[in-house]
């Protein structure tokens, strides 16, 4: 045997165990190709979930009595729990009409309470003052106040929802 082929037959000898089928199974576009599969995989596998929460995070809407019409003079409020043990104020505006926030200001969560003489609502803590529409007007508050939708029905007064974000 000459020394050539001695050469070849070692050479041959190292990459006979190399399989061109498995050469092209495992190539990093193949594994870039698999990790983004997988990716898409898990994303996909979260949806179900994120509709669930979604579901379960709708706005509850009980109805909870909270007074009559008769028993709460116009420039007056009244300090109620709603939903469950929330703080909440009911205003009976000037005008006649009603209107009801959560009873925690937005920058600390200290109490919220009606002033007459200022038709405002007032955080004493900070001097935070929230208008009629629970929108702030001055101090540290830079978000509204949580609005509980109000029905009245025969004279009664019901708190059935809430509303986070109400705008003005």
């Amino acid at each position: 045997m000459s020394k050539d082929s001695k050469e070849r037959e070692r050479l041959s000898a190292l990459v006979d165990n190399l399989s061109r089928a498995d050469d092209v199974k495992l190539n990093r576009r193949a594994f870039i190709k698999s990790t983004f599969g997988a990716g898409i995989a898990l994303g996909l596998a979260t949806v179900p979930f994120n509709i669930a929460t979604f579901v379960r995070s709708a706005p509850r809407t009980d109805r909870q009595f909270i007074t009559t019409v008769a028993a709460l003079e116009r420039g007056k409020s009244l300090e109620f729990e709603y939903p469950g043990t929330e703080p909440s104020l009911l205003v009976h505006l000037k005008t006649g009409e009603f209107v009801a926030y959560n009873n925690k200001c937005t920058h600390l969560q200290c109490p919220v309470f009606y002033v007459e003489e200022e038709d405002v609502l007032l955080c004493p803590c900070h001097r935070g003052y929230f208008g009629l529409d629970g929108q702030p007007q001055a101090g540290p508050p830079q978000r509204e106040l949580p609005k509980i939708l109000l029905e009245i029905e025969n004279g009664k007064i019901f708190a059935v929802g809430r509303e986070i974000h109400h705008g003005a």
